[in-house]
């Protein structure tokens, strides 16, 4: 059997770069990527650049995206009229282009993560499981984030799947029961609340902290990133593991085998 062909979009950025590195190092085939013309010096002169995501689909079983909520909507089309597999690892996504995803979803198989690392997706389900087991009356959640100056988007795409995992916990949305941006007279906090507080600074890679505190104890999930390897190698574990798989929407609880427990 032939190995897998994966693209990397924006392969000539910081994470383009890891990805690419990652593809190669698992054994399948570096299909080549997109990138901008004034980026592409930066990158390996013995990888191959398309013109745009329709080449790049065209080349690859699977394409691995983290570039840009902007530019989420291009592929998710290019991708399904090609019938190209999709890992998706971009954040701050609109409602607009979330629904793409999902309509490119019922055409072609993709993973769509807020975050690859196998540790926060573990630290996601055991979110979920707390949150079922510890009643909101009693028990407050909190999460907190903090990564580079750099980072555009706030709470982080991380962040909201804790917020999400907790909402699901206790049967709620997120979106009826978010409470972030705290200042100055806000009032007392609100029973059930899921707050957020965003933190940016220095080049950290990614911290995550959900707190649960109640009038006689706390408890605290964390989890450190400190190498940005970690989210490349899972994206290119995904890639190998949707590779094939049938159109739907998977999560990488799907990759880790831990959807059914979560």
């Amino acid at each position: 059997m032939s190995p897998p062909r994966f693209g990397v979009a924006g392969i000539a950025g910081r994470m383009g770069r890891l990805l690419a590195e990652e593809v190669r190092s698992s054994g399948a085939v570096l299909a080549g990527g997109t990138d901008r013309p004034e980026r592409q010096a930066a990158i390996a002169t013995d990888i191959a650049f398309h013109p745009d995501i329709a080449a790049l689909a065209a080349a690859s079983d699977v394409v691995i995206d983290f570039t840009h909520a902007s530019a989420v909507i291009p592929p998710a089309a290019a991708l399904a009229a090609a019938g190209t597999g999709w890992v998706l690892g971009t954040t701050g996504l609109s409602v607009t282009d979330e629904t793409a995803v999902c309509e490119a979803a019922a055409r072609i198989p993709v993973v769509f993560a807020p975050n690859f690392s196998p540790g926060v997706n573990l630290v996601l389900a055991l979110a979920r499981r707390m949150a079922a087991a510890l009643p909101a009356e009693e028990y407050d959640a909190e999460i907190v984030e903090m990564h580079h100056r750099q980072k555009v988007d706030a709470p982080s795409g991380t962040a909201l799947g804790l917020g999400r995992a907790v909402a699901e916990g206790r049967g709620v949305t997120l979106e009826g029961n978010t409470e972030s941006g705290r200042d100055g007279h806000t009032g007392a906090r609100r029973t059930g609340a899921i707050g957020f507080a965003a933190l940016r600074g220095g080049q950290v890679v990614g911290e995550h902290t959900l707190l649960f505190a109640g009038a006689s104890e706390h408890i605290a999930l964390t989890h450190r990133a400190f190498d940005r390897r970690v989210f490349a190698s899972g994206a290119v574990r995904a890639a190998r593991w949707v590779a094939g798989r049938p159109a739907g929407l998977y999560s990488m609880a799907d990759v880790l085998g831990i959807a059914a427990e979560a």
